[in-house]
Protein backbone atom coordinates (compact mmCIF):
# COMPACT_ATOMS: atom_id res chain seq x y z
CA UNK A 1 0.00 0.00 0.00
CA UNK A 2 1.23 3.49 -0.85
CA UNK A 3 2.29 5.77 1.99
CA UNK A 4 -0.20 8.40 3.07
CA UNK A 5 1.39 11.81 3.67
CA UNK A 6 -1.79 13.50 4.89
CA UNK A 7 -5.06 12.17 6.25
CA UNK A 8 -7.99 14.46 7.07
CA UNK A 9 -10.70 12.61 9.01
CA UNK A 10 -14.24 13.91 9.58
CA UNK A 11 -13.16 17.54 10.01
CA UNK A 12 -15.73 20.17 10.94
CA UNK A 13 -14.47 23.75 10.83
CA UNK A 14 -15.51 27.31 10.14
CA UNK A 15 -15.29 30.93 11.20
CA UNK A 16 -16.75 32.65 14.28
CA UNK A 17 -19.31 29.98 14.98
CA UNK A 18 -20.40 29.53 11.36
CA UNK A 19 -19.36 26.16 9.96
CA UNK A 20 -17.88 25.88 6.45
CA UNK A 21 -16.79 22.22 6.58
CA UNK A 22 -19.17 19.43 7.56
CA UNK A 23 -17.17 16.25 8.14
CA UNK A 24 -14.54 16.50 5.41
CA UNK A 25 -12.37 13.40 4.94
CA UNK A 26 -9.56 12.96 2.41
CA UNK A 27 -6.17 11.38 1.87
CA UNK A 28 -3.07 12.64 0.09
CA UNK A 29 -0.71 9.83 -0.86
CA UNK A 30 3.02 10.42 -1.00
CA UNK A 31 4.29 11.60 -4.38
CA UNK A 32 0.85 12.35 -5.81
CA UNK A 33 -1.00 15.44 -6.93
CA UNK A 34 -4.42 15.48 -5.25
CA UNK A 35 -6.98 18.05 -6.41
CA UNK A 36 -9.79 19.64 -4.41
CA UNK A 37 -12.28 21.08 -6.86
CA UNK A 38 -15.68 22.73 -6.63
CA UNK A 39 -17.49 26.02 -6.96
CA UNK A 40 -16.86 29.17 -4.92
CA UNK A 41 -17.87 28.66 -1.30
CA UNK A 42 -17.53 24.88 -1.44
CA UNK A 43 -15.03 24.83 1.41
CA UNK A 44 -11.80 24.28 -0.53
CA UNK A 45 -9.83 27.16 0.99
CA UNK A 46 -11.15 26.41 4.49
CA UNK A 47 -9.89 22.83 4.11
CA UNK A 48 -6.36 24.08 3.38
CA UNK A 49 -6.56 26.55 6.26
CA UNK A 50 -7.65 23.77 8.62
CA UNK A 51 -4.66 21.68 7.53
CA UNK A 52 -2.15 24.51 7.92
CA UNK A 53 -3.46 25.60 11.33
CA UNK A 54 -4.96 28.92 10.25
CA UNK A 55 -8.39 27.56 11.21
CA UNK A 56 -8.77 25.30 14.25
CA UNK A 57 -11.10 22.36 13.51
CA UNK A 58 -14.04 22.03 15.88
CA UNK A 59 -14.04 18.26 15.41
CA UNK A 60 -12.12 15.61 13.51
CA UNK A 61 -8.42 14.99 12.98
CA UNK A 62 -5.62 16.10 10.66
CA UNK A 63 -2.70 13.64 10.57
CA UNK A 64 0.55 14.42 8.74
CA UNK A 65 3.11 11.64 8.32
CA UNK A 66 1.47 9.70 11.14
CA UNK A 67 1.42 12.64 13.56
CA UNK A 68 -1.74 14.48 14.58
CA UNK A 69 -1.31 18.19 13.81
CA UNK A 70 -4.75 19.75 14.24
CA UNK A 71 -3.77 21.17 17.65
CA UNK A 72 -0.54 22.78 16.45
CA UNK A 73 0.12 26.41 15.60
CA UNK A 74 0.72 27.40 11.94
CA UNK A 75 4.48 27.95 12.36
CA UNK A 76 4.85 24.51 13.97
CA UNK A 77 3.01 22.90 11.04
CA UNK A 78 5.23 24.77 8.57
CA UNK A 79 8.33 23.49 10.33
CA UNK A 80 7.09 19.90 9.90
CA UNK A 81 7.17 20.36 6.12
CA UNK A 82 3.81 21.74 4.95
CA UNK A 83 4.01 24.82 2.71
CA UNK A 84 0.73 26.66 2.13
CA UNK A 85 0.66 28.99 -0.90
CA UNK A 86 -2.51 31.03 -0.34
CA UNK A 87 -4.90 32.41 -2.92
CA UNK A 88 -3.98 35.89 -4.11
CA UNK A 89 -0.16 35.43 -4.21
CA UNK A 90 0.56 37.84 -1.32
CA UNK A 91 4.11 38.66 -2.31
CA UNK A 92 5.99 41.49 -0.59
CA UNK A 93 5.77 44.06 -3.37
CA UNK A 94 8.53 46.40 -2.22
CA UNK A 95 11.04 43.63 -1.62
CA UNK A 96 13.06 42.10 -4.44
CA UNK A 97 12.19 38.73 -5.95
CA UNK A 98 15.28 37.26 -4.29
CA UNK A 99 14.35 38.67 -0.87
CA UNK A 100 10.83 37.22 -1.20
CA UNK A 101 12.32 33.81 -1.92
CA UNK A 102 14.79 34.05 0.96
CA UNK A 103 11.93 34.90 3.32
CA UNK A 104 10.28 31.66 2.27
CA UNK A 105 13.26 29.74 3.64
CA UNK A 106 13.04 31.23 7.14
CA UNK A 107 12.77 27.82 8.87
CA UNK A 108 15.66 26.34 6.85
CA UNK A 109 18.97 27.20 8.52
CA UNK A 110 21.35 25.21 6.31
CA UNK A 111 22.93 27.56 3.71
CA UNK A 112 23.56 24.65 1.30
CA UNK A 113 19.89 23.63 1.46
CA UNK A 114 18.84 27.24 0.80
CA UNK A 115 21.13 27.38 -2.25
CA UNK A 116 19.79 24.09 -3.59
CA UNK A 117 16.21 25.28 -3.17
CA UNK A 118 17.00 28.59 -4.87
CA UNK A 119 18.53 26.74 -7.82
CA UNK A 120 15.45 24.52 -7.98
CA UNK A 121 13.11 27.53 -8.08
CA UNK A 122 15.17 29.31 -10.74
CA UNK A 123 15.30 26.10 -12.80
CA UNK A 124 11.52 25.79 -12.58
CA UNK A 125 10.86 29.49 -13.25
CA UNK A 126 13.81 31.02 -15.18
CA UNK A 127 12.01 34.39 -15.37
CA UNK A 128 12.45 34.75 -11.60
CA UNK A 129 16.21 34.48 -12.02
CA UNK A 130 16.10 37.14 -14.75
CA UNK A 131 14.11 39.44 -12.45
CA UNK A 132 15.66 38.46 -9.12
CA UNK A 133 16.69 42.02 -8.24
CA UNK A 134 13.39 43.64 -9.26
CA UNK A 135 10.74 44.62 -6.69
CA UNK A 136 8.18 41.82 -6.63
CA UNK A 137 5.40 44.38 -7.12
CA UNK A 138 6.66 45.10 -10.64
CA UNK A 139 6.10 41.51 -11.80
CA UNK A 140 3.09 40.49 -13.88
CA UNK A 141 0.31 38.49 -12.23
CA UNK A 142 1.65 35.25 -13.66
CA UNK A 143 5.18 36.01 -12.51
CA UNK A 144 3.91 36.84 -9.02
CA UNK A 145 2.15 33.48 -8.93
CA UNK A 146 5.42 31.78 -9.91
CA UNK A 147 7.13 33.70 -7.12
CA UNK A 148 4.50 32.63 -4.59
CA UNK A 149 4.96 28.97 -5.56
CA UNK A 150 8.74 29.40 -5.53
CA UNK A 151 8.58 30.89 -2.04
CA UNK A 152 6.68 27.80 -0.89
CA UNK A 153 9.32 25.51 -2.40
CA UNK A 154 12.05 27.34 -0.45
CA UNK A 155 10.74 25.51 2.65
CA UNK A 156 11.78 22.10 1.20
CA UNK A 157 8.17 21.02 1.72
CA UNK A 158 7.07 17.42 1.99
CA UNK A 159 3.59 18.69 1.11
CA UNK A 160 2.96 21.77 -1.05
CA UNK A 161 -0.58 23.14 -0.81
CA UNK A 162 -1.61 25.49 -3.62
CA UNK A 163 -4.79 27.55 -3.36
CA UNK A 164 -6.17 28.61 -6.78
CA UNK A 165 -2.78 29.08 -8.50
CA UNK A 166 -4.42 29.71 -11.89
CA UNK A 167 -6.83 32.41 -10.66
CA UNK A 168 -6.92 35.49 -12.90
CA UNK A 169 -4.26 34.23 -15.33
CA UNK A 170 -4.40 34.03 -19.12
CA UNK A 171 -4.87 30.55 -20.66
CA UNK A 172 -1.20 30.47 -21.70
CA UNK A 173 -0.03 31.25 -18.16
CA UNK A 174 -2.51 28.75 -16.71
CA UNK A 175 -0.83 26.07 -18.83
CA UNK A 176 2.58 27.24 -17.60
CA UNK A 177 1.52 26.99 -13.95
CA UNK A 178 0.05 23.50 -14.40
CA UNK A 179 3.21 22.39 -16.22
CA UNK A 180 5.17 23.64 -13.20
CA UNK A 181 2.95 21.66 -10.82
CA UNK A 182 3.58 18.52 -12.90
CA UNK A 183 7.33 19.21 -12.75
CA UNK A 184 7.19 19.75 -8.96
CA UNK A 185 5.50 16.35 -8.63
CA UNK A 186 8.13 14.72 -10.86
CA UNK A 187 10.81 16.11 -8.52
CA UNK A 188 9.22 14.19 -5.65
CA UNK A 189 7.09 16.79 -3.87
CA UNK A 190 3.55 15.82 -2.89
CA UNK A 191 0.96 18.43 -3.92
CA UNK A 192 -2.53 19.26 -2.66
CA UNK A 193 -4.10 21.53 -5.28
CA UNK A 194 -7.23 23.64 -4.80
CA UNK A 195 -8.71 24.78 -8.11
CA UNK A 196 -11.84 26.13 -9.77
CA UNK A 197 -10.21 25.26 -13.10
CA UNK A 198 -11.71 21.81 -12.88
CA UNK A 199 -10.64 20.30 -16.20
CA UNK A 200 -6.96 21.25 -15.93
CA UNK A 201 -6.81 20.19 -12.28
CA UNK A 202 -8.42 16.78 -12.75
CA UNK A 203 -6.42 16.01 -15.90
CA UNK A 204 -3.26 16.55 -13.86
CA UNK A 205 -4.35 15.00 -10.54
CA UNK A 206 -3.71 11.41 -9.55
CA UNK A 207 -6.79 11.64 -7.37
CA UNK A 208 -9.52 14.22 -6.91
CA UNK A 209 -12.20 15.26 -4.45
CA UNK A 210 -15.25 17.30 -5.44
CA UNK A 211 -16.52 19.57 -2.67
CA UNK A 212 -20.00 21.04 -2.44
CA UNK A 213 -21.18 23.20 0.48
CA UNK A 214 -18.51 21.87 2.82
CA UNK A 215 -18.87 18.20 1.99
CA UNK A 216 -17.09 15.71 -0.28
CA UNK A 217 -19.70 14.64 -2.83
CA UNK A 218 -17.46 12.73 -5.25
CA UNK A 219 -13.96 11.31 -5.27
CA UNK A 220 -11.82 9.18 -7.54
CA UNK A 221 -8.86 9.20 -9.94
CA UNK A 222 -8.67 12.65 -11.56
CA UNK A 223 -9.23 11.76 -15.24
CA UNK A 224 -12.01 9.32 -14.27
CA UNK A 225 -13.91 12.08 -12.43
CA UNK A 226 -13.97 14.08 -15.66
CA UNK A 227 -16.08 11.33 -17.19
CA UNK A 228 -18.60 11.39 -14.33
CA UNK A 229 -22.07 12.49 -15.47
CA UNK A 230 -22.61 14.79 -12.48
CA UNK A 231 -19.31 16.57 -13.16
CA UNK A 232 -20.05 16.87 -16.86
CA UNK A 233 -23.51 18.34 -16.32
CA UNK A 234 -23.00 20.43 -13.18
CA UNK A 235 -19.54 21.84 -13.85
CA UNK A 236 -18.78 21.46 -17.55
CA UNK A 237 -22.26 22.11 -18.97
CA UNK A 238 -22.15 18.93 -21.08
Amino acid sequence: MENVTLRVSDVWAGYEGSLALFGISLEVRTGQVVALVGANGAGKTTTLRAISGLVRPEAGQVVFEGRRIDGLKPHQITTLGIAHVPEGRRVFGRLSVLDNLQLGAYVRRDPAERRRNLERVFGLFPVLYERKNQPAGTLSGGEQQMLAIGRGLMLSPKLLMLDEPSLGLSPKLVDRIFDAVAEIKSQGTTVLLVEQNLVEALELADYGYVLQTGRVVLEGPGPKLLQNELIRSAYLGL
